[in-house]
Formats: C-alpha cells, structure tokens, sequence
C-alpha cells in the first residue's frame, strides 16, 4: 500500500482550519437574494415614494432585487423594531425618519427599540421641508388668518399628521406653542389616509411632507399657507415661510435615511452605502426627488450619524420645553 507522505498534509492543514473558520459574510458574495427595506408607514407617503425611488435603482446597482415592505403603526415604531430585530447580515434595511431615529423616543412613554444603541446608519436619502395644508371649508388663507380663528375657538380646530412623533406632528405642535394656540391633534399611520381625510373635510388642516402633498397642491384641490423650512420650496415659490408668517425662529425639516440593524458587517453597510449614494448622483433620480420638492441626500454614513446626533440634541430640548408626549 502506497503511504501518503504526512508533511504536505500537516503543512495545508493552517490553510485549511482557515478556510474553515472564515465567517459566512466574507466568504460568500454580497448580496445574493433579495434585500428587504421596511417603510415604517403605509404607502403612498414621501418615505414610501423614496424608498420605492431607492429601491428599484439601488437593485440594478446591486444586481438584487431590493424589495419595499411597508410596517405602518405606532407612529414608525412597528417598522422599525422589525428592523432592529431582524439579522445583522445587510439583507434588511430601514427607510428611517426623524421620527423613528430622534424625536419618538423623547415622545412614547416606552420604546420596543433603542435608536442609538440598535441601528447602524447608512446613508441619507432626503431632506424636505414640511407643509400647512388646509381644505376648501376652512376659513383662513395665511398662517395668521388660521392662527385668528384658532384663538377665536380654541380647541375645536384639528390638524392631520402621517403619525404620533413625526415632524408633522411636532410641526403643529411647534406651530401650537408659539403661537399661543390650541389646535388638536389626529395621528394617522401615513400620508395617503390622512389626506383622503383632509379633501373629505373629516379634518381642518395637515401638516405633511412636501414630496406626497405636492400634486394635489398643483391639482388645487387643497391651499398650502406655508412651508415649515427657513427658506421657500423652489417648487412652491409663492407659498410663503412660517417664519416669514408672522413666527420668526420657527423652521422644521424632515429627512429621509438608510439605516441596518445594529452589528451589520462594516463591508456590507459600505457596499449599500455606495451604492445608495451612486444612486442619489444619477441625474435621473436628482432631478425627481427636487421635482417632489426635496434635496437629494447621498452624504455616507459618518455624516448622517452626525445629523441623526445633531437632531436628537435639539428636538430633546424642544419637546421637553413643549411637554409633547404620545398620548393619542
């Protein structure tokens, strides 16, 4: 019988228990099946419309399909623990929001998920501004003809936001605050319902993202008095400011942004963040998201920890100033 010689052998076996030991996310290529991205509210809204935007450019990048599921409820906080639970292996993603990321957890007396501690962020995907909407019933065509009427009849005017904890929501109650008025609340779990109530008239007025309020603003079906950013939506220049409405120092932004459970390997969250970015670049899909009235984002993932940072710190202090709390 023929002996093997042992020295080759005893030679391969390092190259051999190496191999072996090699984790699963280095040994094979990234991604190869679909990606989930979770939209914490229902469809038709602007997280929605970007994710879906995102979603089909970022899969022709990828060479994977990156599939849109919406979680609406609890103001985002469904979605999203969804996210924070699901595996750390770049195969579920979360369109976060300033909800989601920073004001909620000030707002709901518990939380189902830490936004610092369980979510790694990878890039930002938009900023739009906020707008006042209100329908053809309501007497007020400026932000101070609503704030006349809302001190004539406290409490019986009420305003519409896609949910409890948003910047829709904290927009009226910012609006609330300082301008001496009592406007009640009505939380839906998106965009689309909201609205429907709104041209129905079962609502005095909404806040909303500018990108799913903008077509029926251009359809004239419902008048904006003004936009919640500093400066004026280039596809609105008509529509005044807050600020410029009578209440300087008021501004409210939302943003849009990539984010993965916490524990995802650096390589993956890099490769989606480049790829999310090089979407972002494409004229195509610039041109689009301005024409929804919002920036492209496309920062990497540093610069959008730093944002999400930024805006804890500062709606922490609003909100407690405030004494907004998640009761509906």
């Amino acid at each position: 019988m023929t002996a093997f010689p042992r020295q080759p052998l005893l030679a391969a076996l390092p190259l051999l228990c190496g191999v072996l030991a090699m984790p699963a996310s280095a040994a094979e290529t990234f991604p190869s099946k679909p990606i989930r991205l979770v939209v914490p509210f229902t469809p038709g809204g602007t997280t929605d419309i970007l994710a879906r935007l995102v979603a089909q450019k970022s899969g022709e990048v990828l060479g994977q399909s990156v599939v849109v599921d919406n979680r609406p409820g609890a103001g985002g906080n469904i979605g999203a623990e969804a996210v924070a639970r699901s595996a750390p292996d770049g195969y579920t993603l979360l369109m976060g929001t300033l909800g989601t990321q920073v004001t909620n957890q000030f707002i709901y007396a518990r939380m189902p998920y830490d936004s610092a501690r369980d979510f790694t962020p990878v890039t930002l995907v938009a900023n739009s501004p906020n707008v006042l909407l209100v329908n053809s019933t309501l007497q007020a065509n400026s932000v101070g003809d609503l704030i006349a009427l809302a001190k004539r009849e406290p409490g019986k005017i009420n305003y519409a936001s896609t949910s409890t904890g948003g910047s829709p929501h904290l927009s009226g109650e910012l609006l609330n605050a300082m301008a001496g008025v009592n406007m009640q609340h009505v939380p839906y779990k998106g965009a689309a319902p909201a609205m429907t109530d709104l041209l129905a008239g079962q609502v005095n007025l909404m806040f909303d993202n500018l990108p799913s309020a903008l077509a029926q603003i251009q359809a004239g079906k419902i008048k904006a008095l003004a936009v919640t950013s500093v400066k004026r939506a280039s596809v609105l220049p008509n529509v005044p400011t807050v600020r410029e409405s009578g209440l300087p120092g008021y501004e409210v932004n939302s943003w849009f942004g990539l984010l993965a459970p916490a524990g995802t390997p650096p390589e993956r969250v890099r490769q989606i963040q480049q790829a999310v970015d090089k979407v972002l670049a494409m004229p195509e899909v610039r041109k689009r998201i301005e024409q929804l009235g919002a920036e492209p984002g496309g920062v990497g993932s540093a610069a959008f920890a730093a944002e999400i940072k930024a805006d804890t710190e500062k709606w922490s202090r609003v909100i407690k100033s405030a004494g907004i709390k998640a009761h509906d």
